[in-house]
This record gives structure tokens, C-alpha cells and sequence, in this order.
């Protein structure tokens, strides 16, 4: 089972995009039946089949077995993978292109986390079941008061870039050591 599976197929996403078929996935995470499904949502097998075969036609699930239950042959599925992302490709740029040089405009993050989703759902895509790939996350909350102290937590911020750039940015990737890419977003967030 895949990690991640991004989906930018039109016809995928519509396939996923019923509330059924989702409740359906999430219950495939292990290899299960459509009885044992339609049991667990208090429906008919026959109705689930129809959701599993839409899925499955899909890409979304994939058909691990087939056992006979009174003489019938009853398929065994499984989730494609543990999580599903929609690509921003599926709807792609509407009204021109992003204002892409302004770091400080909500257009250029927007860009910035579409091209790291990218990025994430190439790799999980050809990622093993077994395989690590060496990556990192971070996460943190500022205060940041007013528009003197956004400034220089902007400048701390790039002058940090440009330290670990220029300490790690100067050498040639190889295959031993490849290049990573770091992506760094800030906005504001609402407390709830």
C-alpha cells in the first residue's frame, strides 16, 4: 500500500468525491470484502460493490484476492494508499499567473505549498512500502506585534536561509547526497 496518492486525474477525483465512496475508503485501509463493508455501514453488499468497482476502476483500490463463499467468488480490496491528496492541477491557475515574485503575497505561498505538494506526492509515488525517505517538518508559532517586528523577523529569518544556504547550497549533489529543498511559509493564524 502506497503512502500517499496524489490525485490530479479529473475522473479520479470524481470518483472520490461522493460521500459514500469515502466512507467506503476509509474502511479499506485493511483488506476487507464488500459484505464485511456493507455490514460495517448497515447497507446492502450489492450497493457497496458498486462503489468498490467505481473506486477500483479508479485507480483508488486494488483487488488483493478472491475467495469462494457458497460457491461464489467474493473479491478481497484494499485501499490504494493510506492517504489521498488533491492536486492543485485539477483545477489549475485561474485568471493568469500568480504574482510570483512578491515573498510577502499570499499569491507566491499559495505557489510555494502547491509546488511542495507536488514535490511530497512525487516522492511518496515512488516510494516503497519499506523504504525511508529522509525528510524533516517543522512547525512553529510567532507572536509578531506589530509591522517593525514582522520586518525584523523577516530579516532574521533570511539571513538564516542565506547562512545554511551558503554552508550546505555550495556542493554538488550525488546520489549518496541529494539535494534537499526547504520551503519555509508564514502567515497569520486564526486561535480558535
Amino acid at each position: 500500500m502506497q503512502e500517499l496518492l496524489s490525485i490530479d486525474d479529473v475522473e479520479q477525483a470524481a470518483a472520490l468525491m461522493k460521500p459514500v465512496r469515502l466512507d467506503v475508503l476509509r474502511r479499506m485501509a485493511e483488506e476487507t470484502t464488500c459484505t464485511e463493508v456493507a455490514g460495517l455501514l448497515g447497507t446492502t453488499p450489492q450497493k457497496i460493490h458498486y462503489h468498490v468497482k467505481a473506486l477500483e476502476n479508479a485507480g483508488l483500490v486494488e483487488k488483493v484476492a478472491e475467495r469462494k463463499v457458497r460457491g461464489i467468488l467474493e473479491g478481497i480490496y484494499r485501499a490504494k494508499a493510506r492517504a489521498y491528496w488533491l492536486s492543485p492541477r485539477l483545477v489549475g491557475q485561474l485568471g493568469g499567473s500568480r504574482r510570483g515574485g512578491d515573498q510577502a503575497s499570499l499569491g507566491y505561498l499559495i505557489q510555494l505549498a502547491e509546488e511542495v505538494q507536488d514535490d511530497v506526492a512525487t516522492l511518496a509515488a515512488m516510494q516503497d512500502d519499506e523504504e525511508h525517505v529522509p525528510s524533516l517538518g517543522l512547525s512553529a508559532q510567532v507572536v509578531l506585534r506589530d509591522a517593525a517586528e514582522r520586518a525584523a523577523f523577516l530579516a532574521d529569518v533570511q539571513r538564516t536561509f542565506q547562512e545554511l544556504a551558503e554552508r550546505y547550497g555550495a556542493r554538488r549533489p550525488t546520489k549518496k547526497a541529494p539535494t534537499y529543498r526547504i520551503a519555509l511559509a508564514c502567515y497569520p493564524k486564526e486561535e480558535s
